[in-house]
């Protein structure tokens, strides 16, 4: 289940990135459809094979040395797309902050924290995941359409899930810096201008959120700042008595559950 859901997140973040660069003019270069190339068993080579073979543009597959360079070079800039494209930047701000709200410099580790971010952007980005394994990835290692259709599939996909999640006041500030036209609807919005649009907006989203979970933890620390005050002992930490206090709060109300249901709860479907 693991190995399926990621190899079609990596497609769709692949496809969708490959239409990030298409649809730039000076990168998008016509490339002609071409038929499956058949297996000594009659059937069609997988998708991987088969994209890797249209790149020659003669249907023809290309060496192994340059397959793998190839998918090296997609690979690099995957990182990004997974930052950038999903869900994962507005829950690892999040988690941060949490873990500062808490007073807790390196509790729990950033590997936890990346770990947990990862997860739940695959669960939030379930049903992008499952659209893009359905309608792209499995349709064109099946050889029933060309890649040019699966990266259109995939980036439409992608496109339709980050314009769900932007500020309409972003894009208008991002169409105005490019000096583009007005646009008939969002999906008419090309790349370009909405993925810095997305990004600002789940900047500022996940910003508000951290906002919200700060409130609680800094009454505590202004109620404990004061006691001690009033008691005269001034010489000892404020962060040292309130922390276990804040940690009982956030366990009593089940904090990372609560936490993280808010999180998946944030996006819109």
């Amino acid at each position: 289940m693991i190995v399926r859901v990621t190899k079609a997140l990596i497609a769709g973040l692949l496809g969708a990135g490959a239409a990030v660069l298409v649809a730039h003019p000076a990168l998008a270069q016509a490339v002609p459809a071409a038929p499956a190339p058949a297996s000594p068993t009659g059937i069609p080579a997988g998708a991987l094979t088969r994209a890797l073979g249209d790149v020659s543009g003669n249907g023809a597959p290309l060496s192994l040395s340059l397959q793998i360079l190839i998918l090296m070079s997609l690979l690099t800039v995957l990182p990004s797309l997974i930052l950038m494209m999903t869900s994962f930047t507005r829950i690892i701000i999040v988690l941060s902050l949490l873990r500062q709200a808490l007073g807790l410099q390196q509790t729990p580790p950033n590997q936890v924290l990346v770990g947990l971010a990862l997860f739940l952007s695959i669960f939030v980005m379930r049903p992008t995941i499952d659209a893009v394994n359905q309608q792209a990835f499995t349709p064109y290692g099946a050889g029933q359409i060309s890649i040019e259709e699966a990266v259109g599939r995939s980036g439409k996909l992608f496109h339709s899930f980050m314009a769900k999640q932007t500020r309409e006041s972003d894009l208008r500030m991002f169409s105005g810096l490019a000096e583009a036209p007005e646009y008939r609807t969002v999906a008419d919005v090309p790349f370009s201008i909405l993925l810095p649009a997305f990004v600002t907006s789940e900047l500022k989203t996940a910003f508000q959120i951290g906002f919200m979970i700060f409130l609680p933890f800094l009454i505590i620390d202004l109620v404990v700042a004061s006691t001690l005050m009033s008691l005269g002992m001034m010489m000892l930490s404020p962060t040292i008595i309130s922390m276990p206090f804040k940690l009982l709060l956030f366990v009593m109300v089940d904090g990372w559950a609560l936490t993280m249901g808010s999180l998946a709860g944030s996006f819109a479907v």
